[in-house]
């Protein structure tokens, strides 16, 4: 479903602030996959989420989606293959309309436009039925303005959204980081209850090691740039959060001691 090839990216190349921020990124993703992604702040991990949806074109590689050779198309030629939701609660919705004309917005989504979009009260129906999913007590607030909701409860309604149309692939950039524990755990439940009844191929960036364990059915760990560890679902239920995190303070460390060491050579020759 997912083909990336040698993908490089830097952003402010030949300036002060030049990140070389993907070097050489190799992925293959099938259909249905739900891949979890962790690593430290700056590893690459949304930039590599970015590079899939097209919000940056790349300097080299390859970005293939369902067969389609992607690379040079921006987000906007993507849309119709992709779904995304962002870490903000409030990105994901416009603030003025209602639920249910929230809803509409993103049912209407690469279908064909015509004048009149109303909605009918058949159409209502149906989305009543899927917002009672989310257990929130939205389903009978389909007037209400989404702005005047929680951000627990405007993002389990971005995730709806998102999956309203199931997409080719969707994305999950640290989506449950800026919510409070109860409504993180409510929102997670419902992405992998939506995961797995659509059988959606899924990417999902996580600062949560339980997440990254428990979730998916392989974790990458990026550092600077890389894919530094491809772990599969037979060895992540083999594993604890612990093991993770030493995984961390070992690559932690290992910088560290590179760091010293090329010191020690500008002391020694420069």
């Amino acid at each position: 479903m997912i083909k990336i090839t040698d993908l490089h990216k830097t952003f402010n190349a030949g300036t002060a602030n030049e990140v070389y921020s993907l070097r050489g990124v190799d992925l293959n993703i099938e259909a249905g996959e739900f891949v979890t992604i962790i690593g430290t702040n700056g590893s690459g991990k949304s930039t590599l989420l970015n590079a899939v949806a097209g919000t940056f074109l790349p300097d080299s590689g390859r970005v293939e989606i369902a067969g389609v050779d992607v690379t040079r198309q921006w987000d906007f030629q993507r849309a119709k293959l992709i779904s995304r939701v962002f870490q903000n609660p409030f990105a994901g919705t416009a603030p003025d309309m209602t639920i249910a004309e929230n809803l509409h917005l993103a049912y209407l989504r690469g279908k064909p436009k015509y004048p009149k979009t109303e909605l009918k009260t058949s159409r209502l129906g149906k989305y009543w039925e899927e917002i009672r999913q989310l257990e929130m007590q939205l389903e009978d607030r389909l007037d209400n303005v989404i702005g005047t909701l929680s951000g627990g409860q405007r993002q389990a309604l971005t995730l709806l959204m998102a999956i309203i149309n199931p997409p080719q692939v969707l994305l999950l950039d640290e989506h449950t980081a800026a919510l409070d524990p109860k409504s993180a755990a409510q929102v997670i439940r419902l992405t992998n209850k939506f995961i797995e009844r659509g059988r959606l191929t899924s990417l999902m960036v996580t600062h949560s090691m339980s997440q990254a364990l428990e979730l998916g059915t392989r974790t990458i760990m990026m550092n600077k740039g890389r894919i530094i560890d491809d772990i599969s679902q037979a060895e992540k239920q083999r594993l604890t959060t612990n093991d993770l995190l030493d995984k961390f303070a070992e690559l932690r460390k290992t910088e560290r001691l590179t760091d010293e060491m090329l010191e020690e050579l500008r002391r020694d020759y420069i």
